[in-house]
């Protein structure tokens, strides 16, 4: 029993540090991101969706996040001609994801089982649409515009199922921490800690 602990136990703790959100990330080639040194803010996009986000509380939590995140990789705020004006974009909306039933009531063990690369029971295809399950996905969209040019220069977005809008709000730190992990820039480390 005791051997069986020892071999769950990280497996379980992979398991629960694994986050429910994905996180994508653009940017223009050939830029180079170390040259900016100062930033602002842009209102946020009114995202006409599910008003999770749209209190104090969650702008906060994106904002104060967001800005401990610049500031690690050596950004420092202005209101003053920043080289980088960014703008953030948090929208929760209605998606569906198929759900999947076997077919004629075989189940996945067993010589009958599925596979996706033989013959199942009586037809090819084990795997039948049975339905769609509806849940409510959360984007939260982080974009850097270089003032002089006025051009999105990089862009990056965690997206994942939320499911009451106190969660969505309380992971908020998380996921912005998450989004601006993917800014080309690495946080600077000081010497002597």
């Amino acid at each position: 029993m005791k051997k069986l602990i020892i071999y769950m136990l990280p497996l379980v703790m992979v398991a629960l540090s694994c986050s429910s959100y994905r996180y994508h990330m653009t940017k223009m080639t050939g830029r180079d991101f170390s040259q900016f040194h100062t930033y602002g803010w842009l209102p946020p996009v009114d995202s006409l969706s599910k008003s999770y986000f749209d209190n104090d509380i969650a702008q906060n939590n994106i904002m104060e996040t967001a800005n401990r995140e610049l500031e690690a990789r050596g950004l420092t705020y202005t209101k003053d001609n920043p080289d980088l004006l960014f703008r953030y974009i948090a929208i929760v909306n209605n998606k569906s994801k198929p759900l999947y039933a076997p077919a004629y009531g075989f189940y996945p063990w067993g010589m009958w089982g599925y596979n996706p690369w033989m013959w199942g029971g009586w037809h090819m295809g084990w795997n039948q649409p049975a339905g769609k399950a509806l849940y409510r996905a959360g984007h939260i969209i982080i974009e850097a515009r270089e003032r002089k040019t006025d051009a999105v220069i990089w862009q990056a977005r965690g997206t994942g199922e939320v499911r009451t809008p106190e969660d969505a709000i309380n992971k908020l730190p998380e996921v912005v921490a998450q989004v601006m992990a993917q800014y080309p820039v690495p946080p600077q480390t000081t010497s002597g800690r």
